[in-house]
């Protein structure tokens, strides 16, 4: 096992690995940018060695490379986690960590670039035997071949970037002339958020639910699934509410997408762990949209409803050791929810709001809280708005929100505006609580 593991990442899901190593008698070493490291975040307290990378921006501190690789080894650690955003599927950086002598925590390069460029990564899984939504065979060449396909399997349809996350380079069509407007635009984002301008089509699937199926490989041809999670609760693609098990999947179908998911992740070879993402139809199939080839934001729901630490699997496995447990072991119990709570007003189109935070009390008796933050932490600018994230586990998913609607009532958070009042609303309202909603859901419900 390793001493000591470098944490190439800030906040919140640097104070979820932190945690794991302290647990797994490993040595924490901890990257910072100057604005974190002068928030004195508690994480960083509980460090066995914290390094400066520069200023605030990502882009002269927590992405430069070479610089966070001679910030390993210069202190001594074997491995680096990359945890989520960032360098987290950056197959060079994975690249360059081994080149350096340094185990990166994740899949190996060549599964990362397989799967991060959407087109190639619709390929493998095709080829793998899983379902993809029907749409282009490859990259779009102009917008004359962008209507050709359309016309072909039918609107309304989605253009997407190939190199594309969160929300960019996404563009809905209904008919021609809005291929013919969107085309250009979504090029032109995707090449500036992704240095890749290419385009490819996809069938646009009305009434969808996002549904990820979480994936555990240990490199050598074995893998397992640890169930599904729901994650249609999206403003802008960004999602605000996660759950598992999905109320919309019944226990056949989790066994069967999950055994494809698993049976996919061992042909690859594939290793630590990893999300597919799927896109459940009305038709109640399931169609596969890309995989995730890290940790999740949304993880803890999956660790309440089975018990393991995913986090711990990842570097046991880079490690060198197996997979936590056979696919016969694995036991679901109960349900989980978690809720985002970020630093943005909902009432001015969710605008971050970077500020000290005056008052941070959780009622921690009652949920899982997830948080790099204390009364007195400031949020910098520079990054994303996440304050904490609130994880409820109860057996059935009608106590679950009950537990996480009473928790939220004691949270009190002073200083910021937050959209903790928007999760009440949404977990009061009768759609929610009967599981009738889609990835189009929240958009409706915020204009009510």
């Amino acid at each position: 096992m390793f001493h000591r593991v470098f944490i190439a990442n800030r906040g919140e899901v640097a104070a979820r690995i932190v945690r794991a190593c302290r647990a797994m008698g490993i040595e924490p070493v901890c990257a910072a940018s100057e604005p974190d490291l002068a928030a004195n975040f508690p994480y960083l307290e509980e460090a066995a060695e914290v390094v400066c990378l520069g200023p605030g921006a990502a882009a002269d501190s927590y992405l430069k490379m070479e610089q966070v690789i001679q910030a390993a080894r210069q202190t001594s650690c074997a491995a680096l986690h990359p945890g989520w955003g960032f360098l987290a599927e950056n197959s060079l950086f994975a690249a360059l960590c081994e080149q350096h002598g340094v185990k990166f925590i994740g899949p190996s390069p060549a599964v990362m670039d397989q799967m991060g460029l959407k087109v190639a990564a619709r390929a493998a899984a095709s080829a793998a035997g899983l379902p993809v939504v029907p749409g282009s065979a490859g990259m779009l060449a102009n917008v004359q071949e962008a209507l050709v396909v359309a016309e072909g399997i039918g609107y309304p349809v989605v253009l997407k970037a190939d190199a594309g996350g969160g929300g960019r380079g996404i563009r809905r069509c209904n008919h021609a002339d809005e291929i013919k407007e969107a085309f250009a635009s979504a090029a032109r984002e995707s090449l500036a958020a992704f240095g890749n301008g290419d385009l490819y089509m996809e069938k646009y699937l009305l009434g969808g639910r996002h549904i990820e199926f979480q994936v555990i490989g240990d490199g050598r041809g074995h893998a397992i699934h640890l169930g599904e999670r729901e994650c249609s609760i999206q403003r802008r693609h960004q999602k605000l509410l996660e759950e598992a098990p999905s109320p919309a999947l019944s226990a056949e179908q989790r066994t069967y997408y999950g055994g494809l998911s698993a049976t996919a992740t061992a042909t690859w070879k594939y290793a630590g762990v990893g999300t597919m993402e799927y896109l459940l139809a009305d038709d109640g199939k399931l169609y596969f949209l890309e995989m995730n080839t890290r940790l999740q934001v949304e993880h803890p729901v999956t660790e309440c409803i089975t018990g393991i630490d995913l986090v711990q699997a990842q570097i046991r496995i880079a490690a060198g050791e197996g997979l936590p447990c056979t696919q016969e072991e694995v036991q679901w119990n109960g349900h989980a929810m978690e809720v985002r709570l970020n630093a943005e007003d909902p009432q001015q189109d969710f605008r971050p709001a970077p500020g000290r935070i005056e008052k941070c009390d959780f009622p921690r008796d009652l949920v899982r809280v997830d948080t790099h933050l204390t009364a007195g932490s400031k949020i910098p600018p520079h990054y994303d708005s996440l304050i904490a994230k609130m994880i409820a586990h109860g057996p059935t998913r009608a106590a679950t929100i009950a537990t996480m609607l009473e928790a939220l009532a004691l949270t009190d958070i002073q200083g910021v505006p937050t959209t903790a009042a928007l999760q009440q609303r949404i977990l009061r309202s009768a759609d929610f609580q009967k599981g009738a909603f889609d990835t189009l859901w929240l958009t409706d419900f915020l204009t009510r």
